[in-house]
């Protein structure tokens, strides 16, 4: 990917640098080399998988407990996320699992299998820059404490052409939470720039272990929207395909807005090998702090078009700068089956 040398930032594992403008960045200390990773700014009913897992849908609500069902209901969310509101919205963060959970690394047990991505059928009127189109940021209202917060999502290819794929913990606030309100995304948002709109969340899936349990294992949410003047999502942007089952040890591009880069006002991107993590996860050493979650983990990403096939969803950072990812195997298909043709 084009990178402007003169923001390297080094890192374990890691080495972080501006793609796009020239903001000023925390510096972080070199530690040993590791796998190599190279960090940049960017320029409703229950399903069953063969794991065991579920999921359940929700339909998306404002913060009064309506429904979003409405143009009215749509013009008010765009009026309500202002610049200065989103400016304010908090980067959430997701503690990693404590030292006593699982930590088996076993291989993936089903069959590999991709869904292709899709080119953007209208023309984008922004010049092509590194950022990709079909990466955005997410912004909503948690109930439980009436705090507004971000995080990262990027659009996903299905038959509505539609959805969205993020963080269970960004629709979800887990055991003992609620679901999110007021919850939109913003594709290639830029410092409360928005080139391609605002699109309202219509309805929310998670995997009840997240809901119940707050499990990292299944941290990870497909979220339909409404169209946006007539246009869908991914239509729009373009959208990612989908892997499962691969194998753990996989080059990918991260992409997401952390908080402790440019404040999560920027695109940013971190490229590597990820290996084995948790049960049923995988890590790099990135540093991505809150506000990446959700963010994609891509297979085979094409600078040229900004596309490529998510593999798994930011989750967690730990205090060494390793950010792991639920990895996506068959409950995720399962889920994907689920809400994919939802409209």
């Amino acid at each position: 990917m084009r990178s402007l040398r003169h923001a390297i930032l080094p890192l374990a594992a890691a080495t972080v640098l501006a793609l796009i403008g020239t903001a000023t960045t925390a510096e972080a200390a070199p530690a040993p080399a590791q796998t190599s990773t190279q960090t940049e700014r960017a320029a409703g009913d229950p399903t069953t998988a063969g794991s065991g897992a579920t999921s359940a849908g929700r339909i998306a609500r404002l913060s009064s407990g309506d429904p979003v069902d409405s143009a009215q209901d749509i013009a008010a969310l765009e009026h309500y996320w202002t610049p200065e509101r989103m400016a304010k919205a908090v980067s959430l963060d997701r503690t990693p699992a404590p030292s006593g959970a699982a930590t088996t690394k076993a291989g993936p047990t089903g069959k590999p299998g991709m869904i292709p991505s899709a080119p953007a059928r209208t023309d984008q009127a922004a010049p092509r820059i590194n950022e990709s189109a079909a990466v955005g940021k997410v912004f909503f209202t948690n109930p439980s404490n009436g705090g507004t917060y971000a995080c990262s999502a990027s659009a996903l290819n299905s038959g509505s052409k539609q959805m969205v794929v993020t963080a269970g913990h960004c629709v979800h606030g887990g055991s003992g939470g609620t679901w999110m309100t007021n919850w939109v995304y913003v594709p290639r948002y830029r410092s409360g720039a928005r080139p391609f709109g605002t699109f309202a969340a219509k309805q929310m899936r998670t995997f009840n272990a997240w809901i119940n349990s707050s499990d990292l294992r299944r941290d990870v949410a497909m979220v339909t929207t409404w169209p946006l003047n007539g246009n869908k999502i991914v239509n729009v942007t373009g959208g990612h395909g989908m892997s499962w089952n691969f194998s753990r040890t996989q080059p990918v591009t991260i992409l997401g807005y952390p908080g402790n880069f440019d404040s999560g006002e920027i695109q940013w991107a971190c490229t590597g090998t990820t290996r084995a993590a948790s049960d049923n996860g995988i890590e790099l050493q990135c540093n991505f702090g809150g506000g990446s979650s959700g963010g994609p983990w891509l297979r085979e990403f094409n600078d040229s078009n900004g596309l490529g096939s998510v593999n798994g969803v930011m989750s967690t950072v730990t205090s060494t700068g390793w950010n792991e990812a639920a990895y996506f195997d068959d409950a995720v298909k399962a889920m994907y089956d689920a809400q994919g043709n939802v409209t």
